[in-house]
């Protein structure tokens, strides 16, 4: 019986297995680097190891010292969680080398698997050695790790050297394997995946289906299980697939096979031989903690015959730190408040790697949260799950909750009929909202009684001068004015029931509202809405000429343009240099055709968001 149990990975995943190791009464250790000294997964685990560093190269992606912070721990067993070293068969074989349990299948089914050529190659699916005009468009991928990392779509020829490249350096940065290969793109497939379950005894349970076809930058984004609008025909079809490429390899444990379903034919993608980060949809249907079958599975125990029934139906979806509106940029900054409405737990699942006043940092994944609900239909765990991200309070860095919120009630995906180009063909429509049009005013009203105005709320025989006070909001500027009365503040077109630092009461049209006001600095959020207070007058030393490249995130200047330098001839539109940020790669292009007439950044160099890197002066119309 396992006692103690480290696992090799941060965040929200190794949350989650320290929440089933308490519910078995395992002893858990964390490994932790030092950007996360202070992180939720280092403060709730039994014992944690520091893995000096910061970046993965040099914390999560080293075997060598997670064998020996296991070691250290007193440690019985490994769990790898998903991505990092999970899917690594030199790590598996350094923990069972040790003499410690790993909680996943044998090093050989991972080398098998986890190379997607290999795979390709055991499942008789051949990759692309020579590409030509007719075999395009391609997908250049990564042969180890997944999460949409190391993978780029190429749709012309000369294209092609560059995504090798690019696809090459995010792989090896992410994973530590810069193994790449080439193949078919299917466009606007389904992405359907079957969860398997394998004892060391023979038996294999295929876990039922997920759909995961909404995706960006070939990461998932909403999953739910069971995929809909599958035949009972092509279901069996996928079971069958699945069991006979775990029954390969000998599989051991949790993993997952992954199609792309065309035309009513299913498309053998990969196998991850780890655990999923969707893995909770198929809890919820099934009623099962896969990580404790992990865990049981590890010391030997059968499986049943045959798995539990499936019950219902459960859709997730990751909230995530960035802005789907600037191509997906990932945020960074304090996450001051992450927390589900009161009366949203019912059937609603939360699982996250933070806690209120954790930074979110630039070193590793932008992922918040995964929320999950489960109901007995579709339609009522999509309308709970919307209704839960509509009612969260997210107070931090920009997220993706608007975009998932109404990606979940977009008909496409209501009725089913979505697939892997959901977001190129909606993107715009699902980022383009209208802010709330009274957050501005209720921000103003609640911000005056906190600065103590001395007339606000007076008792005044004649009204005041109009007060103004701006805020951006939803990357606008917006003005919100007011008047002070001897009935109190008023606002045209609206009526002020109630306004104190924290509530504002707004009647319009006979209809009353309440907006809640939370401060932290210049940001505000008027219940879910976002706005920063402005100054009265704007600081001119702020302000950029023309032409101004900044970084829109913090990040590492990983490549540049070839032969690029000041007094270089460009493009607009043509990639100058790329950052790395959360394990993701991302182009600054350049704004105009003209010349490059400075050039701050330099390879290697970590810059701050907002840093000016290069200057591009505009060529005359």
């Amino acid at each position: 019986m396992i006692s103690t149990l480290l696992v090799a990975n941060r965040g929200e995943i190794a949350c989650r297995i320290f929440r089933t190791c308490r519910e078995l009464g395992i002893r858990t250790v964390a490994v932790h680097s030092d950007a996360d000294e202070n992180a939720l997964h280092a403060r709730v685990a039994d014992a944690t190891v520091r893995l000096p560093g910061a970046t993965p190269a040099d914390t999560y992606l080293r075997g060598d010292l997670i064998v020996k912070a296991a070691l250290a721990a007193g440690a019985a067993a490994v769990h790898p969680g998903y991505g990092f070293l999970s899917e690594n068969p030199g790590f598996a074989r350094q923990v069972l080398d040790a003499g410690l349990t790993w909680i996943g299948p044998p090093p050989e089914a991972i080398e098998a698997m986890a190379s997607k050529t290999r795979a390709k190659e055991l499942m008789g699916v051949e990759p692309l050695t020579e590409v030509t005009e007719d075999d395009l468009p391609v997908l250049v991928k990564a042969a180890a790790g997944g999460g949409g990392r190391g993978m780029r779509v190429v749709r012309r020829l000369d294209e092609l050297p560059s995504a090798l490249e690019s696809a090459r350096a995010e792989a090896t940065s992410a994973f530590g394997d810069g193994e790449v290969f080439v193949e078919p793109y299917v466009e606007n497939g389904r992405h359907i995946e079957v969860q398997i379950l394998a004892d060391t005894h023979g038996t294999i349970w295929p876990l039922g289906t997920r759909d995961c076809s909404l995706q960006r930058r070939h990461q998932k984004v909403i999953e739910e299980a069971p995929a809909p609008a599958l035949t009972e025909d092509l279901t069996a079809e996928l079971h069958t697939l699945a069991v006979r490429a775990a029954r390969a390899v000998d599989y051991v444990g949790a993993g997952t096979v992954e199609f792309l379903v065309s035309a009513g034919r299913a498309h053998f993608l990969e196998m991850n031989t780890r655990l999923q980060v969707e893995h909770p949809v198929t809890e919820a249907v099934f009623g099962l903690d896969l990580v404790a079958e992990q865990i049981r599975v590890a010391e030997g125990h059968p499986l049943p015959a045959d798995p539990p029934r499936a019950r219902g139906h459960a859709v997730e979806a990751r909230l995530y730190a960035e802005d789907p509106a600037h191509e997906w940029a990932p945020q960074t900054g304090t996450l001051h408040r992450l927390a589900l409405s009161e009366g949203a737990s019912h059937g609603i699942r939360l699982d996250t790697g933070y806690t209120d006043g954790d930074d979110i940092g630039v070193h590793y994944d932008p992922m918040l949260a995964k929320v999950i609900a489960h109901a007995p239909t579709r339609a009522e765990a999509i309308r709970r799950l919307a209704a839960a991200l509509d009612r969260a309070t997210i107070h931090g860095p920009t997220t993706n909750r608007d975009l998932l919120t109404r990606s979940l009630r977009h008909e496409e995906f209501t009725t089913a009929r979505m697939d892997t180009g959901f977001y190129d063909r909606h993107l715009p429509a699902l980022t383009t909202g209208a802010p709330d049009p009274h957050a501005a005013l209720a921000a103003a009203l609640a911000d005056a009684a906190t600065e103590g105005d001395p007339r606000f709320g007076a008792w005044r025989n004649l009204p005041s001068q109009p007060r103004t006070r701006r805020y951006a909001m939803a990357g606008e500027e917006h003005e919100a004015t007011y008047r002070h009365t001897r009935t109190g503040p008023e606002a045209d077109g609206v009526t002020v029931v109630h306004a104190d630092a924290d509530l504002v009461v707004l009647e319009v049209d006979g209809v009353r509202r309440k907006f809640e006001v939370t401060r932290y600095g210049p940001h505000r959020y008027v219940n879910t809405t976002p706005l920063t207070a402005l100054p009265r007058f704007p600081d001119p030393t702020t302000q950029q000429p023309p032409g101004s490249l900044l970084a829109p995130m913090p990040g590492t200047v990983v490549r540049m343009a070839e032969a690029l330098k000041p007094g270089s001839a460009v493009q607009a539109g043509q990639p100058l240099l790329w950052l790395e940020a959360m394990k993701m790669e991302h182009k600054i292009t350049a704004p105009a055709t003209g010349t490059l007439t400075a050039l701050h950044a330099t390879v290697g160099q970590q810059v701050e968001m907002g840093a000016l890197l290069a200057m591009v002066e505009a060529q005359p119309t």
